[in-house]
């Protein structure tokens, strides 16, 4: 009866294992189902480490730029603390020139408009930089040189003070402007080297409108030295 339950349950796994080779067998060769649905990666969400551990609040409106505040140069200053001071406040006039009243000029009894300056070799002396008058049909400025010599920031505000003049009563284009600053740059610069002397000649520099340049010694009134003097005519009206 032993020999009978010893054969029969090594007949069953026999059996059992035949089963289990030949379900690896079929594995092998018949296809089989995956299951393609990913889930999702979950990654840990980054943090921010703020100070202290505790919450901010970001301010996003914008703080508008504050830029310094150009100080405009006026032709009749040459000391910086007058061109942070206002213009003097003069009297009204009707006079033709009386914009210069800006720029630090003043009306004087003759009628003519003058930028004075301080001596830089004498103190408390003052001598007449910048002189423009009109005559009949014409106006008249000059740019005086003391001894025969320019003073520090005389070369650029004449020809700012000439080209102001220009502009204002000739009847110029812009391009004929930058033609007529060039050639009036170049004189001055050859004043200012010794390279032109003084002389009755004139120079036209601007034919349409018959404006003449030169540079001359001073034969009257109070001012002693030399000046560059422009003659340009008025437009008829």
């Amino acid at each position: 009866m032993n020999i009978i339950v010893r054969l029969f349950g090594a007949i069953v796994l026999q059996v059992s294992a035949l089963a289990a080779m030949s379900s690896m067998a079929m594995s092998d060769d018949k296809p089989f189902h995956i299951d393609t649905q990913q889930t999702p990666a979950v990654y840990p969400r980054k943090t921010t480490q703020m100070s202290d551990d505790k919450p901010f609040r970001v301010n996003t409106q914008q703080t508008p730029a504050v830029y310094p505040q150009k100080t405009t140069q006026r032709i009749c200053s040459l000391d910086p603390i007058e061109d942070l001071l206002p213009p003097l406040q003069t009297k009204a006039s009707n006079s033709l020139l009386s914009y210069l009243a800006e720029q630090g000029f003043t009306q004087n009894k003759e009628g003519s408009w003058v930028c004075y300056a301080n001596d830089p070799k004498k103190e408390g002396r003052y001598f007449t930089l910048f002189k423009v008058k009109q005559v009949n049909s014409r106006l008249i400025a000059s740019s005086f040189l003391d001894e025969g010599s320019l003073i520090q920031g005389q070369e650029n505000r004449s020809l700012d003070f000439f080209m102001m003049l220009i502009e204002r009563h000739t009847s110029t284009t812009k391009e004929n402007r930058q033609g007529i600053r060039r050639y009036l740059q170049a004189f001055v610069s050859l004043v200012k080297e010794g390279k032109i002397k003084p002389t009755r000649r004139g120079y036209l520099f601007d034919q349409p409108n018959r404006a003449m340049i030169l540079y001359h010694t001073l034969s009257s009134g109070n001012l002693k030295g030399t000046g560059i003097t422009i003659n340009i005519y008025l437009p008829k009206s």
